[in-house]
C-alpha cells in the first residue's frame, strides 16, 4: 500500500485526497487536495460558486490528532471567493470549522477533554495553551449545541453565577424537565434575561408555565413583560429563602463579634471561628464545632436568637409539608422575626411577606431551583477550571459543553470515511 493511501485511511478526513506525506524530526506533514475541484464554498454560510476572486493560492495549515509522539499537520492550497454576505474569504474545507487552524476531529477531542479533565491535563495532553482551549471550545459549542433546546420549555429555572471576580456574572436558564442548561449570557438582571425571551420568541414564551428564580426584582420584571411570560407562575425558590436567612444570621454575627471585640478582644478571638459553626447544618458539625455551638447557646443573646430563627426557617422547608402547612409556619416565622428586634431578620420578614405567593407557588407546584442549584454547583466547579479564560464566552462554552444539551462524538465514534 502506498504511503498516501495509508494516510488517507489513517486520517479519515472527509472530502480530501492525500497527495504527499513528509516525515520531519518532530512532526508529520500531510499535503492534501480537495475533491471539490470546481466549486468554492464560503466557510461561514456555505455559499457556493464556481467563480474565484483571484488566481493566487493560499497555503493553509491545520493541526490534526497526534500520530504517536509526532505532531500531525495537514496542508492544502486553497482558493479565494467573493461571498455576497461575508466578502472575500478563503474557501472552506469539510474537515475544519471556519476560522480554525485545527481539524474538526482535534477540536472535538479537546472539547470533550475540557469537560472531564483539569487545565493542566488538557494542555499537556494536546500540547496547546489554555487560551487556545477557550477558543476551541467556543467553536465546538457553537457547532454542537442542540438547535431545538428552546422548544417545549414549560418549567424553567433562572439564576446567575459568578464566573470571575469583581462582579462578573453569567445568567443561566435551565430546563427543569431535562435538567440541562439551555441558554446563557454574560451579565445579570432584567436586560440580560430579556435577551433570552427575545430569542425564545412570543409563541414559545407563551408555553412557559412556571419560572423559578431568586427574589431579586430584575428577573421577575423581565418575565412579566408583554410577549415574555406574563402568565407564567413565578416560583421563588425555597433554597434562596433559607439563603437569605443565612445571610441575615451572618450580619448579626458580624455585629455581635465587632461589639465583643471592642469590649473583650480575648473573648472575641475565641469566637472568631464560629462563623462556619453557625452557617452549617447542625447534623454536619464535627465534635469541635458542636462544642462551640454549645458555648454559643449557653452565652445566648442576639446571636443565639438569630441562629434559632435561621434554623426555624430551614425546618419549614426541610419537611414534606403541603402548601397550607408551609403558609402557616411562614406566617409564624415572620411574626417571630418581626418581634425579634434584630434588624436583619425584621427586613427578612418583610421580604418573605412580599414574596409569599411565589414561595407558596414553588411548594404547591413542586417547581423550585433545587435542580438548578444542583446544576449551579457543577457550574461553579466548571468555573473553577475555567480560571484563565479572558472572556465570558469561553467560560459559557465550557458550561454548555458540560451541562448543556450537547452530545459529544469523539473521532473514533464517527462512521469511517469511504475511500475515494
Amino acid at each position: 500500500m502506498r504511503v498516501t493511501a495509508a494516510f488517507s485511511r489513517l486520517l479519515r478526513l472527509p472530502g480530501i485526497w492525500v497527495r504527499d506525506v513528509v516525515f520531519g524530526a518532530d512532526r508529520v506533514t500531510v499535503t492534501v487536495a480537495l475533491r471539490r475541484r470546481r466549486r468554492l464554498v464560503c466557510p461561514v454560510c456555505g455559499y457556493s460558486t464556481r467563480s474565484r476572486h483571484d488566481t493566487r493560492p493560499v497555503e493553509s495549515i491545520w493541526r490534526h490528532l497526534d500520530l504517536g509522539a509526532w505532531r500531525l499537520e495537514v496542508r492544502a492550497r486553497l482558493r479565494r471567493l467573493d461571498c455576497p454576505t461575508h466578502g472575500v474569504r478563503v474557501e472552506g474545507v469539510p474537515f475544519a470549522r471556519a476560522g480554525s487552524r485545527f481539524t474538526r476531529d482535534f477540536e472535538d477531542l479537546v472539547g470533550y477533554l475540557a469537560t472531564t479533565a483539569d487545565k493542566t491535563t488538557v494542555c499537556r495532553l494536546v500540547r496547546i495553551d489554555w487560551d487556545t482551549v477557550g477558543r476551541i471550545i467556543t467553536r465546538v459549542m457553537g457547532d454542537a449545541l442542540d438547535p431545538d433546546r428552546l422548544e417545549q420549555l414549560f418549567e424553567i429555572g433562572v439564576d446567575e453565577v459568578s464566573w470571575r471576580k469583581r462582579h462578573n456574572y453569567l445568567t443561566l436558564v435551565s430546563n427543569h424537565r431535562t435538567n440541562q442548561v439551555v441558554w446563557g449570557a454574560e451579565g445579570r438582571g432584567t436586560a440580560t434575561l430579556d435577551g433570552f425571551f427575545d430569542e425564545l420568541g412570543p409563541q414559545r414564551s407563551a408555553t412557559v408555565a412556571a419560572v423559578s428564580m431568586d427574589m431579586s426584582a430584575g428577573y421577575a420584571k423581565s418575565a412579566r413583560k408583554p410577549g415574555h411570560a406574563p402568565t407564567a407562575v413565578i416560583c421563588y425558590d425555597p433554597f434562596h429563602v433559607v439563603a437569605l436567612a443565612t445571610k441575615a444570621l451572618d450580619t448579626v454575627r458580624r455585629q455581635v463579634w465587632n461589639d465583643l471585640r471592642r469590649l473583650d478582644p480575648a473573648a472575641a478571638k475565641r469566637f472568631k471561628g464560629a462563623r462556619w459553626v453557625l452557617l452549617k447544618n447542625p447534623t454536619d458539625l464535627n465534635d469541635d464545632q458542636a462544642a462551640t455551638l454549645r458555648k454559643l447557646r449557653r452565652r445566648g443573646g442576639d446571636l443565639w436568637r438569630a441562629y434559632t430563627l435561621k434554623e426555624a426557617l430551614r425546618a419549614v422547608f426541610a419537611g414534606d409539608l403541603d402548601e397550607a402547612e408551609v403558609a402557616e409556619l411562614l406566617d409564624r416565622f415572620c411574626s417571630r422575626a418581626s418581634r425579634s428586634g434584630l434588624k436583619a431578620f425584621v427586613t427578612l420578614a418583610r421580604t418573605i411577606r412580599k414574596h409569599r405567593a411565589g414561595i407558596l407557588a414553588a411548594v404547591r407546584l413542586g417547581v423550585n431551583n433545587a435542580r438548578h442549584e444542583a446544576l449551579n454547583r457543577r457550574v461553579r466547579m466548571i468555573v473553577n477550571r475555567a480560571y484563565g479564560f479572558h472572556s465570558a464566552r469561553a467560560a459559557l462554552a465550557l458550561i454548555m459543553l458540560t451541562v448543556g444539551p450537547i452530545t459529544h462524538v469523539l473521532p473514533h465514534e464517527r462512521a469511517a470515511v469511504p475511500d475515494g
